[in-house]
């Protein structure tokens, strides 16, 4: 097997994905149904991966690129009949064990020991544009002059483990509020999304439980009072008092009992949610209501009033830009959107092989090298800068951090050089995160 080959095994040996392992996955999902001395399982996972995370990938460039490392020589079209059905199932299988190896499992229980939550997940969506030969399978935005097919990409990331849960990729019409339930729930978990998330049949099923929650608030959710029932009318409310912290009766059947906080932004900050809100709508004008309610931070959450003021409400809802910058890092540095004529099945293969790169990079290179350079230096490592500087030298930064000492040691100098964070006087987003889970052990569930 190719040294290159090697370097990318090696990194994700630790979770037990060996050459071994993969044939093992290959036989299990039918990719392979007996030895081959042409397309091995390990070859073909090693330079599709390697592929995706250049561009695109056709099966001339995987015939070509595997011929060049390994001397084994397959046409094109055997590549091709390879990327079937199988091919599919045999990367989401390798997916699934790299998303559910454990990383940093010393400092992920010391978080949870002195933290009221065992997991802190944030959900949210991206979406790229596909050719639009897949529209008939991934849906988009049609009108009388105009068609452009998209897919959704839903990610479930949790906080504490630094790591992702949940992939998945799904037609355009698939939206967040239809992937609300995606997310598989345990007790002590606390769940971060967005109003886009937000049913009662959601909340109410996350309570049960025993999750906390928090949302920004939806607009035109019935709000009552617990005791009356009486309707709230929410933005008279705000108007009077100028602010909110009270205990309301969310949807029409009434059965879901939340607390609301309400406190008003600046009206610069005001202004641009309104603007932003008008260009969104297309043409369409938002309603007065909705206009007038965005002069407020407006959440809906499970926590109580006196172990979490609305500052604290603020700061951790806040950690969800953690999965908003991740997807614009894959967006910007990793090749994730640069798609080109291929049938569904290779977009399922090489969207899948993306994501274990990206998950892969994520838990292997970027995790442990920001522990090293914040134990060494007191720095913190950009996931921004990091990824930029990795996607222009992937095999050269693979093959240092699994080779010796001088190696490893030429690259942490390299890193805190130049993919640390500035010193600047505006916290970062470690010191955010750290913030809002200070003093979390003095809270008793």
């Amino acid at each position: 097997m190719p040294e290159k080959n090697l370097d990318l095994l090696k990194l994700i040996e630790d979770d037990g994905l060996t050459s071994k392992c993969l044939w093992e996955l290959a036989y299990a999902t039918e990719f392979c149904k007996r030895a081959s001395r042409k397309i091995t399982a390990p070859d073909f996972f090693v330079q599709q991966c390697a592929l995706a995370m250049e561009g695109t990938v056709s099966c001339n460039d995987m015939a070509v690129r595997i011929e060049l490392k390994t001397g084994a020589s397959a046409t094109r079209q055997a590549y091709w009949l390879r990327t079937d059905e199988s091919c599919v199932r045999f990367f989401q299988a390798i997916l699934e064990r790299i998303m559910h190896s454990r990383c940093d499992p010393s400092a992920v229980e010391e978080l949870q020991e002195r933290g009221i939550w065992k997991r802190i997940l944030v959900q949210d969506s991206t979406v790229i544009q596909l050719p639009l030969g897949l529209f008939p399978f991934f849906s988009g935005v049609k009108n009388a002059t105009t068609s452009v097919c998209n897919a959704r990409i839903q990610g479930v990331y949790d906080l504490l483990s630094k790591k992702f849960i949940g992939f998945s990729v799904d037609p355009y019409s698939r939206n967040d509020l239809l992937a609300t339930m995606d997310i598989a729930v345990e007790p002590g978990d606390l769940i971060l999304r967005d109003r886009g998330y937000f049913t009662v049949a959601s909340a109410a099923e996350h309570q049960k439980m025993g999750a906390d929650s928090i949302y920004r608030y939806k607009h035109k959710t019935t709000l009552s009072e617990p005791a009356s029932g009486a309707t709230i009318d929410l933005l008279e409310c705000l108007t009077r008092d100028g602010t909110a912290d009270m205990q309301v009766s969310v949807g029409p059947e009434k059965t879901l009992n939340l607390r609301l906080v309400a406190v008003p932004v600046p009206e610069e900050d005001a202004n641009l949610r309104r603007m932003k809100a008008k260009k969104q709508m297309k043409g369409h004008a938002p309603s007065q209501n909705l206009l007038a309610l965005m002069s407020w931070n407006i959440f809906l959450t499970t926590l109580n009033g006196e172990a979490f003021p609305f500052k604290k409400i603020l700061q951790l809802y806040g950690l969800r830009w953690r999965i908003e910058n991740i997807f614009k890092t894959w967006k910007s540095h990793l090749s994730f959107a640069k798609l080109h004529n291929v049938s569904v099945k290779q977009l399922r293969v090489l969207l899948t092989a993306r994501l274990i790169m990206i998950v892969i990079l994520h838990q292997r290179l970027y995790l442990p090298l920001a522990c090293a350079i914040t134990t060494k230096t007191g720095k913190q490592l950009s996931l921004m800068k990091f990824m930029r500087h990795l996607s222009k030298n992937l095999i050269d930064i693979i093959s240092m951090v699994t080779a010796s000492s001088p190696c490893t040691a030429k690259l942490m100098a390299f890193l805190e050089r130049h993919c640390t964070y500035d010193r600047r006087k505006r916290a970062n987003y470690i010191d955010h995160m750290e913030e809002a889970l200070a003093g979390m052990e003095a809270i008793i569930p």
